[in-house]
């Protein structure tokens, strides 16, 4: 049965400048923007907000959706990445709450997007999509009849 990863990423401004973290994968730093798996019971938009916490201590709500990636990574494990993004006026200090994330980088664009230990190839597209303007209303991945209570499910749909 075909099950992709769904997973979220959260594209961060300040004062011209992006938030990515840094994590030791097969021993080499690699950098990512904060991100992670929707975990059951919390919507998109709720999980890049936790991720955006676990991996920055910053905690913020996401402010548009840039867009919805379908990726396959080079070890054939599928994915679908939404990724949000949010401006802040200023650079936050940061604080990773996940011990997975050895630290935290404020960098310009063009470093990113020139970088060698990219996490995978869409981290790069993100900044670009980002740079093209792309930023869309929050609602185009808004939660249906959220949460799901089981006296609310219509017998005769399911």
């Amino acid at each position: 049965m075909f099950k992709p990863h769904v997973t979220v990423a959260c594209l961060v401004q300040a004062e011209g400048e992006l938030l990515v973290v840094e994590e030791t994968i097969k021993g080499q730093p690699t950098w990512n923007q904060p991100a992670g798996h929707l975990e059951a019971d919390e919507t998109l938009q709720q999980a890049a907000q936790r991720e955006l916490y676990e991996e920055t201590g910053i905690a913020a709500e996401m402010a548009y959706f840039i867009t919805v990636h379908q990726w396959i990574a080079p070890d054939n494990t599928p994915f679908v990445r939404f990724l949000f993004g949010l401006d802040l006026a200023k650079k936050q200090p940061t604080q990773p709450q996940d011990s997975d994330i050895d630290c935290c980088w404020w960098l310009p664009p063009a470093q990113i997007l020139t970088a060698s230990n990219l996490r995978s190839p869409l981290v790069a597209e993100s900044v670009r999509l980002w740079q093209q303007g792309a930023r869309y209303p929050l609602h185009l991945v808004s939660a249906f009849r959220w949460p799901f209570h089981e006296g609310a499910r219509p017998s005769s749909a399911w």
